[in-house]
């Protein structure tokens, strides 16, 4: 009877490549993330550094008994290996540490920090998104001319120019002399924040039905997002582009307009179903970039996220946010590497396992 179950589950794994990707997949990401806990844990410990000279300063850390007292509580009297495993065996409760700085868990730090972040990051990226694939597909129906050529200017120019300077720029024009856009923040000095449900101030205050805090939200994420999708704007309309003009020459497409099919039967069935892949894979490695690499803006925008608090923990040397934070970022970009092979797979059924 256990051979049979043994012999019929083999047989079912066989009939189903897309389980067998998924599975693959799926101990790939746990082989990722140890490794990624090694790397940032052997990195933050071979740095030249005293965290109790950073954490103690000066007076306390000449004195031995807060200096014997600090590595006691934090585990640095301990060899490195077993500082490792104590960190494993941590990590596997959930628990990323405490933090020097902020003397609070690191994974509490990052729950008020993410939602902030992840805020930010999402209306980027749908900006990006919207606007990086349609400048990207009407360029590419229409090669060759001025809108072509101003939107490759256009993409050279968010590409190359420093995020951080164009922050500065939008500050300068849309706050301080158009008076648009607050300076910064996420709300107002006179505002309370919305009662906590995700941590993300726009969903909290609809959830709560506080219709005029929605709207002050909205006028405080759009300024550092649209800084911040500026770049994958340039990069989705390029890359969108080139995609649309090489599906667009192909024998399938040509057949399609000889049918006598509207064009935009053509565009929405045929070209852009084709395109989708290359850009759902392109689009995952823009959301992992931009919840993670949005320090510049948040610093410049003074927006209480996740590069914040990674900026802070670095200038401190506070080593459990410095790793709690990479592993913050290996999880996002792993997770959305996951995703987008699964969507990958589900799209084109060539790229399951045979």
């Amino acid at each position: 009877m256990a051979a049979s179950f043994v012999s019929r589950a083999v047989r079912q794994w066989g009939a189903h490549p897309y389980l067998r990707l998924v599975v693959s997949r799926a101990v790939s990401m746990v082989f990722l993330l140890w490794g990624m806990t090694v790397i940032a844990f052997v990195l933050t410990h071979i740095v030249p550094h005293d965290p109790v000279l950073s954490a103690l300063g000066d007076r306390l850390s000449q004195d031995p008994l807060a200096v014997k007292a600090f590595k006691q509580k934090y585990g640095l009297d301990q060899s490195l290996i077993q500082q490792y495993v104590t960190y494993i065996v941590d990590l596997a409760h959930g628990d990323l540490g405490q933090s020097y700085l902020t003397d609070n868990s690191v994974r509490d730090d990052l729950a008020l920090y993410v939602p902030a972040t992840f805020e930010l990051g999402t209306v980027a990226v749908a900006i990006g998104l919207v606007g990086g694939t349609a400048l990207g597909v009407i360029t590419g129906m229409r090669q060759g001319g001025w809108l072509d050529q101003a939107a490759r200017l256009f993409s050279t120019v968010t590409i190359s120019v420093p995020l951080f300077w164009i922050a500065f720029l939008a500050i300068y024009l849309f706050a301080f002399r158009l008076s648009w856009f607050p300076t910064g923040g996420q709300l107002g000095p006179a505002s309370e924040p919305p009662s906590h449900v995700t941590g993300a101030y726009i969903v909290d205050a609809l959830l709560t039905r506080n219709a005029g805090l929605v709207w002050e939200a909205v006028q405080y994420v759009i300024l550092p997002a649209s800084v911040l999708a500026l770049p994958l704007v340039g990069l989705l309309s390029r890359f969108t582009r080139s995609t649309v003009i090489s599906v667009a020459g192909n024998e399938f497409v040509t057949a399609a307009r000889a049918k006598g099919l509207p064009e935009r039967t053509v565009l929405l069935r045929y070209i852009l179903r084709a395109a989708l892949t290359p850009i759902i894979t392109l689009f995952g490695l823009i959301f992992a970039d931009v919840m993670t690499g949005a320090v510049l803006v948040e610093i410049t925008f003074s927006w209480a996220g996740v590069g914040q608090y990674a900026y802070r923990g670095a200038i401190n040397l506070d080593l459990q946010i410095i790793v709690g934070v990479a592993l913050f970022t290996a999880v996002v970009y792993i997770v959305t590497n996951f995703v987008v092979d699964l969507l990958y797979g589900w799209i084109d059924p060539r790229a399951r396992p045979v």
